[in-house]
């Protein structure tokens, strides 16, 4: 694209020399012989830089290059001038002229380099500003996204904050639980509930990855248990007193869904009538402790990921339960922030934690420092099944 010249000087011989040799290569030339005839010259024609003589009559070179710097800014200007009127030059260069050549110009090529090099700076800092522009843009649509999205999951948080259960007293059992989540929506999850008279289930899940996409199977495994109890109390289905079916519907549900998403999950009822735990696990770790006024030990269990495998098989286990314990339940969350390096050394050090606190929740979270306003590496979920006092 043709560049347009003005060319300022109140001498035509060498306003018309200068306008001549720019038409030859193919510039657009206008020219003016004073500083306001510019201006007028300006408000007409489109000029995308102009050569000016520091010394002319009325409005001298400076004071028009004054007037630039406030009415048209980004319009690149070259100074001509004599070699007696070096401060002049100083001046100009200092309000923003382009470059400055001396009086008179032998060599015209050095005018058109000079040209070229003004135009090629004039391009790139309006690229420069239009990509700062577009940046700016983005940026702007960015916060805006980030802002609607940290609203939405403020929202799946709240969901999530209902769906798990209040403090459960239920005659000489109490459950209770804490949870913390590395992001604002958590992928793990827990529940407890009286079943019936007897009955008292409990699970804690821990999905794979984070954000909303783990948060979303949260919500599947509170459905798919709503529509358990729902089929007991109608009597269609009695799914909830065997561990293992809750675990074969979870994996054969999940993997319907086509989300890439497992889990890994525990859970038990306790027979309140015969005292007894029914269990299945799905590849939990760490296994849950059961807390007896004799010490603290791991409950026997293994079992594969829940949603991986549609052959995956589950047991369901049964064992007997002194007249006083604490099940206490874990997301594996709880074993990353532990500063042991092996894994054995950060399951018994949690043991040695629980027997320190007596099962209570509020001394594993001051102990473990989850009170604070730390970030947690993952997910932390935390549940205690307890009966009678220790």
């Amino acid at each position: 694209m043709t560049a347009t010249v003005l060319v300022i000087d109140d001498d035509p011989t060498v306003r018309e020399s200068i306008a001549a040799f720019l038409v030859d290569y193919d510039y657009e030339v206008a020219t003016a012989t004073s500083a306001n005839n510019a201006w007028e010259v300006l408000e007409q024609t489109a000029v995308d830089i102009a050569v000016c003589d520091l010394r002319m009559p009325g409005v001298s070179g400076i004071e028009w290059l004054e007037q630039v710097r406030d009415r048209q800014p980004s319009l690149p200007v070259i100074v001509v001038s004599g070699a007696g009127v070096m401060d002049d030059v100083v001046k100009a260069l200092r309000l923003g002229a382009s470059d400055f050549l001396v009086k008179p110009i032998l060599d015209l090529e050095v005018l058109h380099h000079s040209i070229t090099r003004a135009l090629e700076r004039t391009r790139l800092e309006q690229e420069n500003q239009a990509y700062r522009q577009h940046l700016e843009r983005n940026n702007a649509e960015l916060k805006r996204g980030l802002d609607e999205l940290r609203k939405d999951q403020l929202a799946g948080r709240q969901i999530q904050m209902r769906m798990l259960p209040d403090p459960l007293d239920a005659g000489e059992y109490h459950c209770e639980h804490r949870l913390f989540p590395s992001l604002l929506l958590s992928g793990d999850f827990l529940d407890f509930f009286e079943l019936d008279d007897n009955q008292l289930i409990f699970y804690i899940a821990d999905v794979s990855g984070h954000g909303a996409s783990s948060a979303f199977v949260t919500v599947l495994l509170k459905n798919l248990t709503y529509r358990l109890r729902r089929n007991f109390h109608r009597g269609s289905s009695d799914d909830l007193l065997y561990p293992s079916r809750v675990l074969d519907r979870i994996n054969s549900e999940l993997l319907a869904t086509g989300l890439d998403k497992h889990l890994t999950m525990f859970y038990g009822i306790i027979d309140r009538e015969t005292g007894t735990l029914s269990y299945s696990t799905g590849g939990h770790l760490p296994m849950p402790v059961l807390l007896t006024p004799d010490g603290a030990q791991y409950i026997e269990g293994r079992g594969m990921a829940v949603g991986l495998f549609p052959e995956a098989e589950f047991k369901t286990r049964t064992m007997e339960l002194p007249q006083e314990y604490r099940i206490l339940m874990f997301s594996d969350g709880i074993l990353e922030i532990m500063q042991q390096s092996a894994l054995a050394e950060k399951e018994a050090c949690l043991l040695e934690l629980i027997e320190s606190e007596s099962g209570d929740l509020d001394g594993l979270t001051q102990k473990l420092n989850l009170d604070s306003d730390n970030e947690v590496p993952d997910d932390i979920a935390m549940v205690v099944i307890g009966r009678g006092e220790l």
